[in-house]
């Protein structure tokens, strides 16, 4: 992003699980370990990792893996550890990851994309077209939370229309 909050300049690109790690401690684990920052699933082939940069300066990330909520649909996705850094808050970085996210599963046939939100940023989330889903919980030395999810539909189709032949 430009000084002025361009959005606009705001470039999202695949990055490695360890390229996440030092947004994951500073703005989501800082009381923990660094160790605390490899999540279950990093590698698996299904996941994958975006970064939103500026100038070439990382200043958000998001992770999104192949896992379907409990009690959700079969074909889910998972957001898990979104971190934007504090001084980029604001700017356009999180919208851009969200909507890399929706597109990469898009083009993997749609479903769930879902995330455990800090209610913190469950407005953030309500904002981007997800709905809370169930009451809002804890998780230990992180806080409150809440599952937000979005339907994403197939790339070329939306949610409910019928494909041509169907009709």
């Amino acid at each position: 992003m430009n000084r002025t909050g361009d959005a606009a300049t705001v470039r999202v690109a695949t990055i490695t699980a360890e390229q996440t790690r030092p947004l994951r401690h500073l703005v989501l684990r800082p009381t923990q370990s660094v160790g605390a920052t490899q999540y279950s699933g990093d590698h698996d082939p299904d996941t994958v990792h975006f970064g939103a940069f500026d100038d070439g300066r990382l200043m958000g990330i998001i992770s999104v893996y192949r896992q379907p909520r409990e009690g959700g649909p079969a074909e889910g996705w998972r957001i898990r550890g979104m971190a934007t850094a504090p001084a980029a808050r604001g700017r356009g970085a999180g919208k851009a990851l969200l909507d890399a996210s929706r597109s990469h599963v898009a083009a993997r046939g749609g479903g769930e994309l879902w995330a455990n939100a800090r209610m913190t940023a469950s407005g953030f989330y309500t904002a981007a077209g997800f709905a809370p889903v169930g009451p809002q919980f804890d998780i230990e030395d992180i806080g409150a939370h809440v599952v937000v999810c979005t339907d994403v539909a197939p790339l070329g189709r939306h949610r409910g229309s019928q494909a041509e032949g169907e009709r």
